[in-house]
């Protein structure tokens, strides 16, 4: 079974010479080459066709990120394995939209690396232990927006006034005066308005009003 090949992205040469150390025990692996900067790793991986990048974020000329995009775009078939010491929310979102394989740190054990190959050449994903923990927060932060955007829409125009209202903080008597409605019906607007757009309180309702530009802070 011919070996997968690996090029290696990083400005370190410490770190490509300690990679190709732990990979010498690992003859699946074969090392084809080694980029130092972003615009190496995508002509290297152009020119080199290699199965597997393992990919720094902090490089020269070209970010790991961009050039991740790149090469995915060239050969969506290549797969990335980004191996970093940053865990910032940012980079783990951008880069898996990006498309990539694995992420490890470079804080966690090499063999962690050596895993993440062996899930990726096998067909299958690695990611460090941070990184399921910020991606689910990701996608639940995506469904409240989405369902925030979607029940909003959904409030009349009065509801709309009431909202933005309550949001900056009137009473409703206040509220009442200005609209001229009265209290009852401010109350009655204000309870339909929570239930769509399943606010707890008029702190939930606050954020909602800030998230649309509703309000300033």
């Amino acid at each position: 079974m011919p070996a997968t090949n690996i090029l290696i992205a990083d400005d370190h040469r410490v770190v490509i010479e300690g990679i190709k150390s732990a990979l010498q025990e690992h003859p699946e692996f074969e090392v084809v080459g080694e980029a130092v900067d972003g615009l190496e790793a995508v002509e290297f991986a152009k020119s080199l066709k290699p199965n597997i990048v393992i990919m720094d974020i902090s490089m020269p000329n070209l970010s790991g990120i961009e050039a991740t995009r790149q090469i995915k775009a060239l050969n969506p078939g290549n797969q990335i394995v980004i191996y970093t010491m940053h865990s910032d929310k940012e980079f783990v979102i951008d880069l898996f939209k990006a498309g990539i394989s694995a992420y490890v740190l470079k804080e966690d054990p090499l063999s962690d690396l050596i895993l993440a190959l062996k899930a990726v050449e096998g067909g299958g994903t690695y990611f460090s232990t941070m990184a399921p923990t910020i991606l689910a927060r990701h996608m639940e932060e995506m469904e409240e927006k989405s369902t925030s955007k979607n029940s909003f829409d959904t409030l009349s125009q009065r509801e709309i006034e009431v909202f933005q209202l309550l949001a900056e903080g009137k009473r409703i008597k206040e509220i009442a005066n200005q609209l001229f409605i009265s209290p009852k019906t401010v109350e009655s607007h204000k309870y339909n308005i929570m239930e769509k757009l399943q606010a707890a309180s008029v702190i939930d309702l606050t954020k909602i009003a800030i998230r649309k530009n509703l309000i300033k802070v």
